[in-house]
Parts: C-alpha cells; structure tokens; sequence
C-alpha cells in the first residue's frame, strides 16, 4: 500500500499523444508511482487527419482504468482522489464550438496542412510566423474558405482545451498550449492585444471578437478548477474517482516535453520526438527578424521560446522497425519490439559517420520546413553507395533529425546560446544511440533524464504537482530543488567524426529535397 494513493497526495497527469494517450501517477518528489495508456490513431477523412470526441474519450477512460489497474496491483488499493490533476494533448489544431457546446467541424489537428493561404496573410498582417499548424491559421483559414459554421463559432479551443473544460467547466488554457493558438505578449503573459485588434479588423463581420472565442490564459501554478461531479464521471464511468480535484492549467505536448526535461531557464532546450519531432530553446532576447522555420511560443509560465517543429518524427523509423521485428517471426526467431529496436540502434553505432551514401526521408505527412506540402517516404541511394545493416538504421536515425537540423541552423544564424539541449521520447530509451546522433545533428551536448521515457503524461503530472504545491517559487526553482536534484541525467557530448559525418548527409539531404518534391508531384 503506498500512503501518498490512499492519503490523496498523489498527482496525475494525463497526455493525448498522436498514437498513444497516456497517465501518469506521481508522488510528491516526481517519482512515478503508475502508469496506464491507451493507442490511438488520427484517421484521414475528406482529406484532413482527425480524431473523432468518441475515441477521444474511449481513449482517455481506457488510459485511466489501466492506470488504476496499475495501482491496484502494485498497492492493492483504488485511488479516490489526487492532490491534483493535469490535462495536455498535442498542440495547435482546430476545435470549435457553438453556443450549446456543440462540435461544430470535425477536429482538424496540427498535422493539416491545408491551411497555406490564411497562414501567409496572417504573417504579414501581424508581423511573426503564423505556421500553418496554428490554430488562428485553421481558424482564418475556414474564414477566407467562407465554411457555413463559422459565424456560429463561440468557443475555438485545443485538444488540451476541450478535454480540460469538459471535465472542470473552465474555458482555460495553460499559457504555452495557447501560445500555438496566438501569439502571446511576453509582458503580459496573455494574448498580444495589438495583434488580436488587427485581427479583428481583418474578420470583422465575418467571426465574433477573438477575445469571445478564445480561452483564459493561465501560466503555471495557477488555478485552473477542479474536477466536477460529471468530469469524474466522464472520465471514471466506475463511480471510484470523486470529484473537487484540482486542477493545473492544461498544457500543449510542447510545455510537458520542456517540464519533463527540466528545460525551462535560458540557454536551454529540449528536443521531444514522437509522431512529430519538435525543439525548444528558451531565448534570452527577442529574434532579430521573422523567420518562417521558426515558431515563437512560451514555456508553461509564458517565458518566450524559439520553437522548430516538424511534422514528421518516428513514425517511418517506426514502420521499419516493425517489419525487422516481422521478419524475424517469419525467420523462426521472434523478438519483441523492444529487442529490435535495441538490436537496431544498436547495429547503427557500427555505421558509417556519413551512413554510408544513403539518404532517408521520413515525410510521412507535409513538411512545411523543407517546403512539401505533402510527404513521400524515400529511401534513396546511390550506385556507389554502402548498403548494409549499421548503414541503412544511422540513415534512418539521421532522417529523423534531418529536417529538425534544418530549423536548428537558423537558430545558429541568429546567435542563440544553447548550453545544452535535453532529449525525451521513446526513441531514446536505448541508451547512447538517439541521442549520440542528435547531438552530432545540433553539434551540442544533449543530456537524457531516467524520466525520460515517460514524457509528456509525467511532466503534466509534474505541473499538477506543482500547482498544488509549488507556491512562492518559480517553476525553474522548482524543477531543479524538488525534481530533478537527485535524477540522473546522463549527458553525452557531440564526437568530432559524427558531427562530420552528419554535415555530409545533411547536404545530401538539402540537395535531395528536389527528389523529395518530384516524388511527391509523381505519386
């Protein structure tokens, strides 16, 4: 029996990833105490990828009954109540509703790229990059496309948004989820008031004010409600979870991924990888000028961010290792997909610094960074060429930061200080490969977390945390006195001959756009 369950100072923190939804229990010094998920897959329908509200809540009650069974058979007890609780999904998207509450389109997420047109006029028009993910970009977009349900919009939220309001009632979104819906005056900490005004002046007459339609932004710590009689129900159909809970700010998967790597200070950053890949570095000073590779977000407490996105992560690496865990099945040998992703990364340490001449591109979806508006995966070689094994996994591995590297140098060109970058996702859960190679991608010292792993759901947990207890200090005092003093971290410097090697591919890479981009017009 663990008596931070059953005395309800246990924090919870859930996450709706692209593929997985998962919580995360954790008692008062972060350690995890369970964990339950769930998969899940976005659907592409009428041309846009989506998730529909019924999976997104069949996903969130089977993620939560796993983790309660976690618990009962760890402590044989079933948790009651929490010290808090904490709600955040991928970013950015589309979800609007009218007067009743009503779904008014389906959910349109951050992988779209439809949204060209309005993103390119809102970025002249307010002066900062407006990626096409964003969700004033799906908003204009569905605008300048005249779409029947837009003047019926009274309430535009994100996933984070929407699944925190159903189970607390409050229309709020913790500051960095809200920062990819608008941007946000670093001053104040809340939508940047100039900017709203001219937007309003180029809608008017065709959506209401903006300040009617988006949610409160809240900066971490604050207080963002509690869980409702219908909430705990919503989540808990077993009548087990009671309600009056409180709540933390829900936050997009960038803010956790920052959380989760105590990467929230100055001069640091974090690189999360998933379905998407993404990094943040925490600025100093403001960008000297609009750079379209560039997102300008904040950290959970609205300090302001650099942020590279790019719509395409692990999921090819991902495919591939699959088929290698297929065949060794099919071979009489069968491995779990932890062995072969172990064996693999393994096997890319013996590649190649240049892997060999083999050139990997991981687009599953549009890349607005290398300027595809749709994806082709390629694996592409020449003649002369080095095809094996070691090869082909750091090809691979090097494909997925390919496009990160991209985005990365345009920080470099602005002068931004970087001390070191920390790294979290699946991928780098087999220790010394993922991350020797992102190191040797950014040419900084990347450090990993024992937490690593456990991402998103466990720094959500962490901001629960945080606003139940975190009172009279910063979140960056609080992270490193209460979190992360005692956590192993393990840090590996950029090798002179990998950095070579992956200046090497990634000229390749640059050049091999252009097959990249016939690929797409042929097929």
């Amino acid at each position: 029996m663990n008596a931070h369950i059953t005395e309800g100072r246990a924090s919870l923190g859930i996450e709706l990833g692209s593929t997985r939804i998962k919580a995360c229990l954790i008692g008062p010094d972060a350690e995890v105490l369970a964990v339950g998920s769930h998969e899940w897959e976005n659907v592409y329908a009428d041309k846009l990828w989506t998730y529909s509200l019924d999976a997104v809540w069949s996903g969130l009650q089977a993620a939560y009954a796993d983790l309660v069974a976690d618990v009962g058979q760890k402590y044989g007890v079933t948790p009651e109540r929490y010290a808090a609780m904490g709600v955040s999904a991928m970013m950015h998207g589309y979800l609007a509703f009218d007067a009743d509450g009503e779904l008014l389109a389906p959910f349109r997420t951050w992988r779209n790229t439809n949204t060209g047109v309005a993103a390119a006029e809102l970025t002249e028009l307010l002066g900062v990059n407006i990626p096409l993910r964003w969700s004033i970009a799906h908003l204009h977009q569905a605008v300048v496309d005249a779409e029947p349900h837009v003047p019926e919009i009274r309430f535009l939220t994100t996933l984070a948004g929407y699944v925190h309001w159903a189970l607390t009632g409050e229309k709020v979104l913790g500051v960095g989820d809200a920062s990819g819906m608008f941007p946000i005056d670093s001053a104040t900490r809340d939508y940047d008031a100039d900017l709203v005004a001219r937007y309003d002046a180029l809608a008017a007459g065709r959506v209401p004010a903006l300040a009617d339609l988006l949610p409160r932004v809240l900066v971490a710590g604050a207080d963002a409600g509690e869980l409702t009689p219908s909430g705990a129900v919503l989540l808990d159909p077993s009548g087990a979870l009671r309600p009056g809970i409180p709540f933390a700010p829900p936050e997009g998967d960038a803010g956790t991924g920052m959380v989760a790597t105590g990467a929230v200070a100055p001069r640091t950053g974090n690189v999360s990888a998933g379905t998407s890949i993404f990094a943040m570095v925490v600025l100093e000073r403001p960008l000297t000028e609009v750079h379209h590779e560039l997102d300008l977000v904040t950290t959970p407490s609205g300090d302001a961010v650099a942020m590279v996105h790019c719509n395409n992560g692990a999921s090819e690496l991902a495919a591939w290792a699959n088929m290698f865990t297929a065949f060794a099945a099919a071979a009489g040998t069968p491995a779990t997909p932890d062995a072969t992703y172990a064996a693999l990364f393994t096997a890319a340490l013996s590649g190649e610094a240049d892997a060999g001449g083999l050139l990997v591109y991981n687009h599953l979806a549009g890349e607005p960074i290398a300027g595809l508006d749709e994806g082709r995966p390629l694996v592409v070689r020449t003649p002369d060429s080095r095809l094996t094994l070691p090869n082909f996994m750091r090809a691979q591995l090097y494909g997925v930061f390919g496009t990160l590297a991209l985005g990365m140098s345009v920080l470099h060109g602005e002068g931004v200080a970087l001390d070191k970058m920390y790294a979290h996702g699946g991928m780098f859960r087999t220790a010394g490969v993922a991350q020797r190679f992102l190191a040797a991608a950014l040419d900084a010292p990347v450090a990993v977390a024992e937490t690593a792993s456990e991402g998103g759901a466990w720094g959500m947990a962490v901001l629960a945390a945080y606003a139940a207890d975190g009172a009279g200090r910063d979140l960056d005092t609080y992270l490193a006195e209460v979190v992360f003093a005692d956590a192993p971290i393990v840090t590996v410097d950029p090798d002179p001959a990998d950095v070579a090697g992956f200046s090497s591919y990634l000229d390749r890479y640059r050049a091999g756009l252009a097959v990249e981009a016939a690929a797409v017009a042929s097929l």
